[in-house]
Protein backbone atom coordinates (compact mmCIF):
# COMPACT_ATOMS: atom_id res chain seq x y z
CA UNK A 1 0.00 0.00 0.00
CA UNK A 2 1.29 3.24 -1.31
CA UNK A 3 1.33 5.66 1.98
CA UNK A 4 -0.99 9.43 0.72
CA UNK A 5 1.89 12.54 0.94
CA UNK A 6 0.63 15.88 1.37
CA UNK A 7 1.86 17.61 -1.70
CA UNK A 8 4.01 20.85 -0.34
CA UNK A 9 4.41 24.30 -2.04
CA UNK A 10 7.13 25.07 -3.78
CA UNK A 11 9.21 28.25 -4.01
CA UNK A 12 9.38 29.86 -7.32
CA UNK A 13 12.65 30.53 -8.77
CA UNK A 14 14.07 33.77 -7.75
CA UNK A 15 13.95 36.70 -10.53
CA UNK A 16 17.47 37.81 -10.88
CA UNK A 17 17.91 41.78 -9.91
CA UNK A 18 17.28 44.95 -12.20
CA UNK A 19 20.04 47.06 -13.65
CA UNK A 20 21.59 49.16 -10.86
CA UNK A 21 19.37 46.99 -7.85
CA UNK A 22 20.83 45.18 -5.05
CA UNK A 23 18.58 42.40 -3.71
CA UNK A 24 19.09 41.15 0.06
CA UNK A 25 19.04 37.12 0.14
CA UNK A 26 17.75 35.71 3.33
CA UNK A 27 18.25 31.87 3.83
CA UNK A 28 15.08 30.16 5.45
CA UNK A 29 13.08 27.46 5.00
CA UNK A 30 9.81 28.27 6.60
CA UNK A 31 6.96 30.81 5.19
CA UNK A 32 6.86 31.67 9.30
CA UNK A 33 9.76 33.56 9.12
CA UNK A 34 8.91 35.13 5.91
CA UNK A 35 6.13 36.46 7.69
CA UNK A 36 8.78 37.38 10.75
CA UNK A 37 11.42 39.04 7.52
CA UNK A 38 8.22 41.29 6.17
CA UNK A 39 7.05 42.39 9.52
CA UNK A 40 11.11 43.64 10.22
CA UNK A 41 11.56 45.03 6.55
CA UNK A 42 10.21 49.37 5.46
CA UNK A 43 6.87 48.18 3.91
CA UNK A 44 7.93 49.86 0.38
CA UNK A 45 10.96 47.29 -0.20
CA UNK A 46 9.25 44.34 -1.67
CA UNK A 47 9.69 40.66 -0.48
CA UNK A 48 9.13 37.16 -1.99
CA UNK A 49 9.79 33.77 -1.39
CA UNK A 50 11.44 31.86 -3.75
CA UNK A 51 14.05 29.26 -4.50
CA UNK A 52 17.82 30.61 -5.17
CA UNK A 53 20.17 27.45 -6.39
CA UNK A 54 19.53 25.12 -3.92
CA UNK A 55 18.38 27.50 -0.78
CA UNK A 56 14.78 28.48 -0.48
CA UNK A 57 15.09 32.12 0.32
CA UNK A 58 13.48 35.89 1.54
CA UNK A 59 14.32 37.86 -1.58
CA UNK A 60 13.98 41.46 -0.74
CA UNK A 61 14.47 43.80 -3.75
CA UNK A 62 14.51 47.58 -4.07
CA UNK A 63 17.85 48.51 -2.78
CA UNK A 64 19.28 51.01 -5.00
CA UNK A 65 22.70 51.57 -2.86
CA UNK A 66 25.02 48.62 -1.85
CA UNK A 67 25.54 49.88 1.62
CA UNK A 68 21.56 49.73 2.18
CA UNK A 69 21.31 46.54 1.53
CA UNK A 70 25.02 45.54 3.56
CA UNK A 71 23.52 46.84 6.51
CA UNK A 72 20.23 45.02 6.42
CA UNK A 73 22.27 41.95 5.48
CA UNK A 74 24.35 42.74 8.46
CA UNK A 75 21.06 43.16 10.76
CA UNK A 76 20.27 39.56 9.52
CA UNK A 77 22.87 38.09 10.26
CA UNK A 78 24.03 39.70 13.64
CA UNK A 79 21.39 40.58 15.37
CA UNK A 80 18.40 38.07 14.07
CA UNK A 81 20.62 35.14 13.44
CA UNK A 82 19.85 34.21 10.21
CA UNK A 83 22.06 33.87 7.00
CA UNK A 84 21.65 36.76 5.11
CA UNK A 85 23.57 37.92 1.50
CA UNK A 86 23.52 40.53 -0.93
CA UNK A 87 23.92 39.98 -4.85
CA UNK A 88 23.54 42.45 -7.51
CA UNK A 89 23.00 42.40 -10.83
CA UNK A 90 26.39 41.23 -13.80
CA UNK A 91 27.39 44.08 -15.13
CA UNK A 92 27.33 44.68 -18.29
CA UNK A 93 30.36 44.47 -21.04
CA UNK A 94 30.68 47.69 -22.10
CA UNK A 95 29.53 49.47 -19.33
CA UNK A 96 32.16 52.17 -18.45
CA UNK A 97 34.92 51.07 -16.09
CA UNK A 98 34.01 53.13 -12.53
CA UNK A 99 36.87 54.72 -10.50
CA UNK A 100 38.91 53.11 -8.25
CA UNK A 101 38.17 53.11 -4.33
CA UNK A 102 40.58 54.36 -2.81
CA UNK A 103 39.63 54.84 1.00
CA UNK A 104 41.24 57.80 3.17
CA UNK A 105 41.94 59.36 6.02
CA UNK A 106 40.31 62.35 7.64
CA UNK A 107 42.65 65.36 7.30
CA UNK A 108 44.01 66.23 11.24
CA UNK A 109 40.93 67.26 13.48
CA UNK A 110 38.21 65.74 15.93
CA UNK A 111 35.57 63.37 14.61
CA UNK A 112 32.19 62.46 16.16
CA UNK A 113 31.67 59.28 15.26
CA UNK A 114 28.20 57.46 16.03
CA UNK A 115 27.80 54.16 16.53
CA UNK A 116 24.93 52.69 14.51
CA UNK A 117 24.44 49.37 15.79
CA UNK A 118 24.16 47.86 12.08
CA UNK A 119 20.74 49.82 12.06
CA UNK A 120 20.59 51.93 8.54
CA UNK A 121 17.76 53.43 9.78
CA UNK A 122 19.83 55.27 12.67
CA UNK A 123 21.50 57.58 10.02
CA UNK A 124 18.31 58.71 8.52
CA UNK A 125 17.61 59.87 12.27
CA UNK A 126 21.16 61.24 13.26
CA UNK A 127 20.69 63.48 9.92
CA UNK A 128 17.49 64.99 11.13
CA UNK A 129 19.21 65.48 14.50
CA UNK A 130 21.99 66.95 12.90
CA UNK A 131 20.30 69.06 10.22
CA UNK A 132 23.19 67.79 7.81
CA UNK A 133 24.37 64.83 5.83
CA UNK A 134 25.71 62.16 7.67
CA UNK A 135 29.00 59.84 6.34
CA UNK A 136 30.27 56.80 6.65
CA UNK A 137 33.53 55.86 8.21
CA UNK A 138 35.56 53.12 10.03
CA UNK A 139 37.53 53.42 13.05
CA UNK A 140 39.16 50.76 15.02
CA UNK A 141 37.93 48.75 12.33
CA UNK A 142 34.22 49.14 12.83
CA UNK A 143 32.18 50.93 10.94
CA UNK A 144 30.27 54.14 12.18
CA UNK A 145 28.10 57.03 11.18
CA UNK A 146 30.48 60.40 11.06
CA UNK A 147 28.47 63.13 12.31
CA UNK A 148 31.32 65.84 12.85
CA UNK A 149 34.86 66.56 11.46
CA UNK A 150 36.03 69.48 13.39
CA UNK A 151 39.68 71.43 13.88
CA UNK A 152 37.36 72.74 17.64
CA UNK A 153 37.34 69.76 19.87
CA UNK A 154 34.87 72.22 22.10
CA UNK A 155 32.40 71.86 19.34
CA UNK A 156 33.75 68.54 18.68
CA UNK A 157 32.40 67.89 22.37
CA UNK A 158 29.69 70.04 22.12
CA UNK A 159 28.42 67.75 19.41
CA UNK A 160 29.00 64.40 21.19
CA UNK A 161 27.26 65.77 24.48
CA UNK A 162 23.99 66.70 22.38
CA UNK A 163 24.27 63.58 20.08
CA UNK A 164 24.39 61.48 23.77
CA UNK A 165 21.14 63.96 25.52
CA UNK A 166 19.39 62.68 22.22
CA UNK A 167 20.07 58.99 22.45
CA UNK A 168 22.91 57.99 19.79
CA UNK A 169 26.20 56.25 21.17
CA UNK A 170 29.14 58.37 19.95
CA UNK A 171 32.91 58.79 20.71
CA UNK A 172 35.02 61.32 20.06
CA UNK A 173 38.78 60.27 18.12
CA UNK A 174 41.77 61.90 16.75
CA UNK A 175 40.04 61.94 13.45
CA UNK A 176 43.56 61.02 11.60
CA UNK A 177 42.38 57.41 12.55
CA UNK A 178 39.51 57.29 10.84
CA UNK A 179 39.06 56.03 7.52
CA UNK A 180 36.10 58.31 5.52
CA UNK A 181 34.35 55.28 3.06
CA UNK A 182 31.83 57.90 2.23
CA UNK A 183 31.28 61.10 2.33
CA UNK A 184 27.50 60.70 2.57
CA UNK A 185 25.31 58.03 3.15
CA UNK A 186 22.02 58.51 0.60
CA UNK A 187 18.90 57.63 1.43
CA UNK A 188 16.22 56.61 -0.92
Amino acid sequence: MVEPTIAQPTASVCQPPRKDEYLLFILTQARATYEDIRATLPPQLPTNFCQYLDDTVVRVGGFNQLLDAQGWARYFNEIVGLSAFVIQATPSRNAPRLPEYKPEPLADGYAVLVDYFSQPEIASDLRQVIGRDVGLVTYAQRPYLLALHTQNEREANSKLQQLSDRGFIGIVVDSRSVILIRPVVIFE
